[in-house]
C-alpha cells in the first residue's frame, strides 16, 4: 500500500505524469543497498537478527508516519518524497538481509528452500491484497491516509517479532570480525561459477526488468488512460501471478539453476506479450504470466544462494543477492523511466523483455561451459543432453 501511494503521489499529484520522477524515487529507495551491502550483510551474520529487525521496523513505522503527516497537512513536496525514499532505503538495506536469513534460523536445513518460498508467498499475498486496497483508498481518502495506515500496521509487526522465541532458533556460527570480512562474500561468490552466473542473470532482470511501478503506472495513465483503482487492480493481477509462482517454488525440495533459465525465458516472453496488448484486461492477464516468471526466478535464486553456501557466509551472500535485486534499480529505473517518457511505455516493456532473454543467454552459456549442456537442431526436432554437473 505504501509503495502504490508513494508512486501515485509522485506521478499524479507532485508531477505531471513523470515516469522519470518515479524512477528517481525508486533509485533513492533502492540505491543505499549498493553502497551499504558490505555492512548490512556482515551485520546480519554478526549481530542478533531479531534485534536488527526490531530496530529497522520501528524506523520504517516512523518514516511512514512522517510522510503521512506531511501529505495530510498539504505540505508535502517532491523533494520530501525523495528524502523519505532515501532514508527508507538506508533502513531497508539493514532490514532485508536480516529478515531473509532469519528464515533459515527458524527451520531445519532440509526445509530452508520450502521456507524461503513460503516466505515469498506470504509477501506476495500481501502484494496481491495491498495494491487493490490502496487503489480504493487513494481514490476515497487520499495518499496521506494510506501512509498513516501503514505506520500503524507496524504495531502488529513489532508485536510478532517480540514474541519470537530465539532460544528455539538453530545455532549458527557467528561471523568473525576481521580485516576484509566485509567483502569476503564478494570473493566467495566470484570463485563459484554457479553463484556468479546466478548473480549476472539477476543483475540483468533486476536492473532492467523488475521496474513494475514504472511499467504499470505509465501503461495505466498514458496508454489506457484509466485511474488509480485500475492501477491498484493491475498491481494485484501481477501479484496473483507472483503468489502462484511462489507456491510452485514452495513445492520444490531443492532449487536448480535450470529454474532460473525457465524463469528468465518466461519473463522475456511475458514482457513481449505485454507490450503488444491492446487493452487493459489483456495487459492484466499478461501481468499474471510476468508475476509467475519473476517469482520463479527470484525465489529460485534466493533459495539457491542460501542453500549452496556455508551458514556463516549466508548473511553476506544474501546481502549480495539483495544488492543486485534491489540496489541495481538506481541504474535501471531512471533509464526505463526515460524510455517510457520519450518513446512510450511499450518501449519500456521492450527493455524488460530484452533483460529476460539476455539473462537466458547468460544461463545457457554456463550450462554449456560447466555442465556439458549440448543441443543440436535436426529436421525432426531438437535433441539435447545434460551430463553430470561440476557444481
Amino acid at each position: 500500500m505504501q509503495r502504490i501511494a508513494q508512486d501515485w503521489l509522485v506521478l499524479t499529484l507532485l508531477t505531471h505524469n513523470s515516469a522519470s520522477a518515479v524512477g528517481i524515487v525508486m533509485a533513492l529507495q533502492f540505491g543505499p543497498q549498493a553502497f551499504l551491502f558490505p555492512l548490512t550483510g556482515f551485520a546480519a551474520d554478526y549481530f542478533n537478527r531479531k534485534t536488527i529487525l526490531i530496530i529497522t521496523q520501528t524506523l520504517m513505522a516512523s518514516l511512514a508516519l512522517g510522510l503521512g503527516v506531511l501529505t495530510l497537512t498539504g505540505n508535502v513536496q517532491l523533494w520530501h518524497v525523495y528524502v523519505f525514499a532515501l532514508l527508507l532505503g538506508c533502513v531497508t538495506a539493514f532490514d532485508a538481509p536480516a529478515r531473509q536469513t532469519l528464515v533459515s534460523d527458524m527451520v531445519p536445513e532440509k526445509y530452508v528452500s520450502n521456507a524461503v518460498a513460503l516466505n515469498a508467498t506470504s509477501f506476495n499475498a500481501a502484494r496481491m491484497i495491498g495494491p487493490a486496497i490502496a487503489g480504493v483508498l487513494i481514490a476515497a481518502v487520499g495518499c496521506g491516509w494510506v501512509f498513516l495506515i501503514n505506520a500503524f500496521s507496524f504495531v502488529a509487526v513489532l508485536g510478532s517479532l517480540l514474541r519470537l522465541r530465539t532460544s528455539e532458533f538453530n545455532q549458527r556460527d557467528k561471523a568473525v570480525s576481521s580485516k576484509g570480512s566485509l567483502i569476503e562474500g564478494l570473493r566467495y561468490v566470484w570463485h563459484r561459477p554457479d553463484l556468479k552466473t546466478a548473480v549476472f542473470m539477476l543483475f540483468l532482470i533486476s536492473t532492467f526488468g523488475l521496474n513494475f511501478p514504472i511499467f504499470i503506472s505509465t501503461m495505466t495513465v498514458s496508454t489506457f488512460h484509466i485511474g488509480s483503482e485500475h492501477f491498484g487492480g493491475l498491481m494485484s493481477m501481477m501479484a496473483v501471478g507472483s503468489v502462484m509462482g511462489a507456491l510452485l517454488a514452495a513445492k520444490r525440495e531443492k532449487p536448480r539453476l535450470s529454474l532460473l533459465l525457465i524463469g528468465a525465458a518466461l519473463f522475456g516472453v511475458g514482457c513481449t506479450f505485454a507490450l503488444m496488448t491492446p487493452n487493459y484486461m489483456l495487459f492484466g492477464a499478461t501481468l499474471i504470466l510476468i508475476g509467475i516468471a519473476a517469482q520463479t526466478f527470484t525465489t529460485s535464486a534466493n533459495s539457491l544462494m542460501q542453500l549452496s553456501v556455508e551458514p556463516a557466509m549466508r548473511g553476506r551472500v544474501i546481502a549480495i543477492f539483495l544488492l543486485i535485486m534491489q540496489g541495481c534499480t538506481p541504474i535501471g529505473a531512471p533509464i526505463v523511466g526515460w524510455v517510457a517518457d520519450h518513446f512510450g511505455p511499450r518501449w519500456a516493456l521492450g527493455v524488460g523483455a530484452f533483460a529476460g532473454f539476455a539473462a537466458l543467454l547468460v544461463g545457457l552459456q554456463y550450462m554449456v561451459k560447466y555442465r556439458n549442456f549440448q543441443f543440436s537442431i535436426r529436421f525432426n526436432g531438437i535433441r539435447w543432453q545434460v551430463d553430470k554437473p561440476e557444481y
